[in-house]
């Protein structure tokens, strides 16, 4: 059942309980892209790169984002179509493959087709260059003559100057910058709001497309030292496809082997994130994305350096985690680019910099700022007494001051920033060397906070329409509560913090009342698969990759079939090209726009992620392997792997791959602390119960199989 906005309002007040979401088992779980945005930018960049280059769906070019003026303000816009008649319609759009960023676009027109490839190119004699492939192709054996355009949308003066057989076009009236050159002597004209290139019609047929190639130079070289002729345009292709056919998804230690399309979303993902990454001020910095977020936000970035580490990427790890707390102040706190009332990012860091020792097993450089973490824990012991003297609902509840929640809801008396604060001390005060001067402050603030959130609980739960208790992010006393009830928080606005609080942040027991509650509200919320308004459209809209923090808790608590299908409605809302905006419309609206940058980073960040803890879930002090296995896992019977995973137990191996009618899982573990429980589900999917385990003392307890932790290496078989 789909709950609208309207059926939310009159339900609560009448007081008529509303169905919760449909049961997995009646949503079909088929990635197909069926709920893509419709607006969408893929870059086509090389790792690193200080060029975000990004082409949009319909093939244009967008530069020259404008960070301060929104999400799709770009300085120019360069899109290719014909001229002629008709109108361009994109039939579809794709890339040479998920490890390649060739991006290949198909206009069609009723008599031919505009086909557009659009790649990046770093020749040591030419530098950084931008290049579009443009082909025409009739639809029939008939010759036809065309005649291509391009359109500049720009606030800048062009110039066009000729050069033997070729074109350049400068922006701004003294040639301040080569924009582009074309292989053929062009038309400019001046549009008034655009400007149009003009170029000469000429023949094309189905053996003899028409071809030109643009290029743009992204280091601002001159004319003259690299070509425009398409003859060199095999050449460049060839060149673009070595590089990326030779680049790595995996460090060298690890490597990963997933089904397909689980295989393809890992390489795509891992491509983003190196990608979006760039040096600033000589720090490598893990960026969010090309437009909006190109730069430092302390918690994405936590999540893309775990996926780092899992994709083998220690020593750019190493470097990220030292960026992240470059950003702390004199007062102790850690902020980025979500601002000083993000009170969080300073326990978010605390938590990366605990999880980044777990993976490496490596705590020396935690020793070494160990003085920096102890100022981030007064800072936040700080911002109780500052909500003691505020007069805010925090105060009187000894919560941390109010301040900016994210995910919805802006600045107010909100429980975000202590949701996470919990989670960030309880990894300080957890650390191995308990004799290291964080714990005891870390300890004690936790346990302060923890106990105010327990008096929150008893006097701020909801009922929902829908007849379950759950706690909403901002407390009863806020202004927010004023506001007409469709203005007013939905009630999943901002439950991001406490996803992440419960899982990864281990806060709460799996039988606490918020956490009860915070699943029956994600169910509740469903549609399209996951959970829709949790972010900023707050209504007809959804936040992307919100549902694999939903997906995590489901999965931590033992429902993999609801994890399953809200990671799968989340892989269905990325682009055909393998990434996502942060937040689009739900399909039909009529009302939500699009929220955040493209590609997203932390969107990629949480696809890996997921994808290794479907296999190995750490779970505290436990290690819980195929949690996320089900019967679409293993209905195309293709091996699922990893190799050298790192744990906070050591790295990790292992296979799980088909074994005559059944399944075979073989592990290992290298050297680190033996987990406290290792154990797998007593069976796979609908038909497969494991038969035994060899190498390894088990036993069989409440439909799980406990492994001795101590055994390093060991075989499942699973059979009918």
């Amino acid at each position: 059942m789909e709950i609208s906005r309207r059926d939310w309002i009159s339900a609560a007040a009448s007081g008529v309980a509303l169905a919760a979401a449909p049961s997995p088992a009646s949503v079909s779980h088929g990635i197909d892209f069926r709920h893509c945005p419709l607006q969408y930018q893929t870059a086509f960049c090389f790792p690193d790169d200080v060029s975000k280059s990004l082409v949009r769906q319909d093939g244009a070019l967008l530069y020259g984002h404008e960070r301060n003026h929104g999400l799709g303000n770009f300085s120019t816009v360069i899109r290719f179509s014909l001229s002629g008649m008709e109108s361009d319609q994109v039939a579809r759009q794709e890339l040479d493959s998920p490890q390649i960023p060739i991006v290949h676009t198909r206009i069609v027109r009723p008599a031919a087709d505009l086909l557009l490839t659009t790649f990046a190119s770093h020749r040591e004699d030419e530098g950084r260059i931008d290049n579009v492939l443009l082909e025409v192709r009739p639809r029939s054996a008939k010759a036809r003559h065309a005649m291509p355009l391009v359109t500049i949308a720009t606030r800048a003066d062009l110039v066009m100057e000729r050069s033997g057989s070729a074109s350049l076009i400068y922006a701004g009236r003294q040639k301040d910058r080569l924009l582009f050159q074309v292989d053929r002597n062009v038309r400019l004209e001046d549009e008034g709001n655009a400007w149009t290139i003009v170029l000469p019609d000429e023949p094309a047929s189905a053996n003899r497309p028409l071809r030109c190639l643009f290029r743009f130079p992204q280091q601002g070289q001159a004319a003259g030292k690299w070509s425009a002729a398409p003859a060199h345009t095999e050449e460049l292709l060839a060149e673009a496809r070595t590089y990326w056919r030779n680049w790595r998804p995996f460090g060298r230690d690890v490597s990963w082997q997933l089904p397909s399309p689980y295989g393809e979303f890992l390489i795509a993902c891992a491509r983003n994130i190196q990608q979006a990454r760039e040096f600033r001020n000589g720090k490598l910095t893990f960026q969010v994305g090309p437009t909006v977020y190109r730069g430092l936000w302390v918690v994405d970035g936590h999540f893309i350096l775990e996926a780092a580490r899992y994709l083998g990427y220690d020593e750019p790890a190493r470097q990220g985690l030292e960026t992240t707390w470059s950003y702390q102040h004199p007062d102790g706190s850690v902020t980025a680019g979500a601002g000083a009332l993000h009170w969080k990012d300073t326990a978010i860091a605390m938590f990366s910099l605990a999880r980044q020792a777990e993976l490496s097993q490596d705590w020396s450089y935690c020793r070494a700022i160990e003085s920096n973490v102890l100022r981030g824990i007064e800072f936040l012991a700080q911002l109780r007494e500052r909500a003691r003297t505020e007069g805010s609902p925090n105060g009187r509840y000894g919560l941390l001051a109010r301040g900016f929640a994210d995910g919805g809801l802006g600045f107010g008396a909100e429980l975000t920033n202590t949701l996470w604060s919990l989670a960030g001390l309880k990894a300080m005060a957890e650390i191995p060397d308990q004799s290291s001067a964080v714990v005891v402050p870390a300890r004690k603030l936790h346990q302060e906070l923890r106990a105010a959130l327990d008096t929150v609980a008893r006097h701020e739960m909801r009922r929902h329409p829908a007849g379950f208790e759950y706690l909403h992010m901002f407390l009863k006393d806020d202004p927010a509560w004023s506001a007409a009830a469709w203005d007013q928080p939905r009630p999943q606005s901002a439950q991001w913090a406490l996803s992440h609080a419960i899982y990864p942040g281990r806060v709460f027991d799996k039988n606490d009342a918020i956490v009860r509650g915070h699943i029956a509200l994600m169910q509740a919320c469903t549609q399209e698969d996951v959970p829709i308004e949790t972010g900023w459209i707050h209504h007809e809209g959804l936040w992307t990759y919100n549902a694999p923090f939903v997906s995590h808790v489901y999965l931590w608590a033992g429902l993999a079939d609801w994890a399953r299908q809200s990671f799968h409605g989340f892989l269905n809302h990325a682009s055909q090209l393998y990434c996502w905006r942060e937040e689009q419309p739900l399909r039909g609206s009529v009302l939500a726009g699009y929220v955040g940058d493209m590609p997203h980073n932390w969107a990629s960040a949480e696809c890996i992620l997921f994808l290794r803890h479907m296999l190995a879930l750490e779970d505290g002090g436990s290690l819980r392997l195929l949690e996320g296995i089900g019967d679409g896992e293993l209905t195309h019977r293709e091996p699922l792997a990893l190799r050298g995973t790192p744990t906070r137990f050591g790295r990790v191996s292992m296979t799980l791959e088909p074994d005559g009618p059944g399944w075979r899982l073989h592990f290992e573990r290298g050297p680190g602390p033996a987990p406290r429980r290792l154990e797998l589900p007593r069976s796979l999917g609908a038909h497969l119960h494991c038969g035994g385990i060899a190498g390894a003392h088990s036993k069989t307890s409440q439909g799980r199989i406990q492994i001795d932790p101590h055994a390093s290496s060991w075989t499942a078989i699973f059979r009918s």
